[in-house]
């Protein structure tokens, strides 16, 4: 597995994807720093972390997506990786809230962002980006964030962690056409708060319960509403509050 390990910069996802443009990597190059200046989360969202502390990673995935009406089952393999390693660590109460953020119980625990790139030739190039809170004990004014260590106590060692992530991500990565079904049911029974009344805001800050029924397979989550009628949304549309 080729490993570029780095001190400080500003995105692991930007790094990575400034080193396809000049250069072939091998599949599945990992690029990891002890901090970053510039860390992204979903929809523009910026992620901070403790220098040395927790594990910021991105992995280069390619000839994997023959098309883009795959991308969910990248997603949802990945976010199945994190959960599997966290759990075989007695990580309590890991599952993945839509789209894929990682929590243990009520608190997040780290978020996963998959950045695709269409070539020309039509190949499909997949940087994912994942930030998980590992060693980090303090979380001043972020009272719904957590880490692996103020949930089981103990210090992990976050080149471990990141070799066993790295290493499931690929298994599925290269069985992703063989595993969608398992992929696909597993996320589900995975899934944060499904099937349970729960408080979401719309894009227009209107707020409203629901019952989640599902996901799709183009990424939108699928609720039942008060009056039992059912409601797709994109990533942009809702959030849940918790």
């Amino acid at each position: 597995m080729n490993i570029i390990k780095l001190d400080a910069t500003d995105s692991t996802n930007e790094y990575l994807k400034q080193l396809i443009s000049n250069n072939l990597l091998p599949n599945f190059t990992v690029v990891t720093a002890n901090f970053q200046t510039n860390g992204k989360g979903q929809m523009g969202s910026s992620w901070s972390s403790e220098a040395g502390k927790n594990l910021t990673m991105s992995i280069l995935v390619f000839d994997i997506l023959s098309d883009s009406q795959d991308m969910f089952y990248l997603n949802m393999a990945v976010a199945l990786s994190v959960q599997e390693v966290l759990k075989n660590f007695n990580v309590p109460n890991v599952a993945i809230k839509w789209p894929n953020d990682i929590m243990s119980g009520k608190q997040k625990l780290g978020g996963i962002l998959i950045e695709n790139l269409l070539k020309q030739d039509g190949t499909i190039s997949s940087v994912i980006g994942i930030g998980l809170n590992v060693n980090q004990s303090n979380f001043e004014n972020l009272p719904n964030a957590t880490s692996v260590f103020n949930v089981l106590g103990k210090v992990l060692d976050l080149d471990t962690l990141l070799e066993k992530i790295a290493t499931k991500i690929q298994y599925y990565s290269q069985n992703l056409f063989y595993l969608k079904r398992e992929i696909f049911d597993n996320y589900h029974q995975s899934l944060f708060r499904i099937g349970l009344p729960t408080a979401f805001e719309d894009q227009f800050e209107n707020r409203f319960m629901a019952i989640i029924k599902n996901v799709s397979l183009d990424g939108k989550l699928n609720l039942q509403l008060e009056d039992d009628s059912l409601k797709s949304f994109g990533v942009k549309e809702i959030k849940m509050l918790l």
